[in-house]
């Protein structure tokens, strides 16, 4: 089970997202189905998202336990990648690491929860931002590693949050962030940083990017009140009307569940007619 998504620009210009979920080999278009009563029906049969073993349990969103621990895409500098330890030549998966971690990134600055940095490969702007269910982003500046991008979030974390409050997220409560404006001052506040970063790595290889945020719509008909969290671990049937769809969440009248963490389980997707 993944999540899929496609954006477009709505009429006011920012990125509309339309989700899809793949199921074995089929796809299901999912924003059609909001206002209508589904049902997720999770066999807990889970099967390993790199090479199809099949698990008790599922690590980092999808792996059994040797992949786990053998992956370079598991190892801790995917979280913390100030920790990239490819020049040391000690990468798990070198080829996977020049292509992954190896390239262009961007560092960004996101309203989520409120206002946050963060990183992702060039490639994947914007989906990044909507997995983050981010409401509005702009790019900070662009470098050529992984690595950088971590050491340029560290400086930024001094002065900004790293991590989205999903709660708040789910709600809808964001307040409003001029991005620009906190792009300058923090462009203002790390400078000296900033210049260290470009002494130690090179003036080409992290630039300050100037272009404008990204507005985000998603589609959602009502937020919840109270956050209530499913867990398919302990109640494998889960149902209810579905609300709406933000970041990896879908929205129920009955609580929130986030699919990600499913990613790799065997489940089946039943609809039923408009609420009532």
């Amino acid at each position: 089970m993944r999540v899929l998504l496609t954006e477009s620009r709505d009429a006011q210009g920012a990125q509309s997202v339309d989700y899809s979920l793949a199921l074995g080999e089929d796809t299901i278009s999912l924003n059609p189905l909001i206002g209508r009563s589904i049902r997720l029906e999770f066999s807990l049969a889970i099967a390993c998202t790199h090479c199809g073993r099949k698990t008790k349990k599922s690590f980092s969103q999808g792996y059994c336990y040797p992949c786990f621990q053998s992956l370079a895409q598991c190892d801790r500098c995917i979280m913390s990648p100030e920790l990239c330890h490819f020049d040391q030549g000690t990468c798990r998966e070198p080829e996977w690491g020049q292509s992954f971690c190896m390239t262009d990134h961007v560092v960004y600055l996101a309203n989520s929860s409120g206002l946050k940095v963060g990183i992702t490969r060039a490639s994947q702007i914007p989906t990044r931002w909507i997995d983050q269910g981010a409401v509005a982003a702009i790019p900070f500046a662009r470098v050529a590693t992984r690595q950088q991008a971590g050491l340029l979030e560290t400086v930024l974390k001094q002065h900004v949050a790293d991590k989205t409050n999903w709660r708040t997220m789910l709600k809808g409560e964001q307040c409003s962030v001029d991005l620009a404006l906190a792009r300058d001052e923090l462009e203002q506040a790390i400078a000296e940083e900033f210049t260290q970063l470009q002494d130690r790595f090179g003036l080409q290889a992290l630039q300050l990017v100037d272009l404008p945020a990204i507005s985000i719509a998603y589609p959602v008909q009502q937020y919840p009140g109270k956050i209530i969290s499913l867990n398919a671990d302990k109640g494998p049937d889960v149902r209810g009307v579905l609300q709406g769809i933000k970041g990896q969440y879908l929205l129920l009248d009955t609580g929130v569940i986030n699919l990600r963490k499913y990613t790799g389980y065997e489940v089946t997707l039943h609809t039923g007619g408009d609420a009532a």
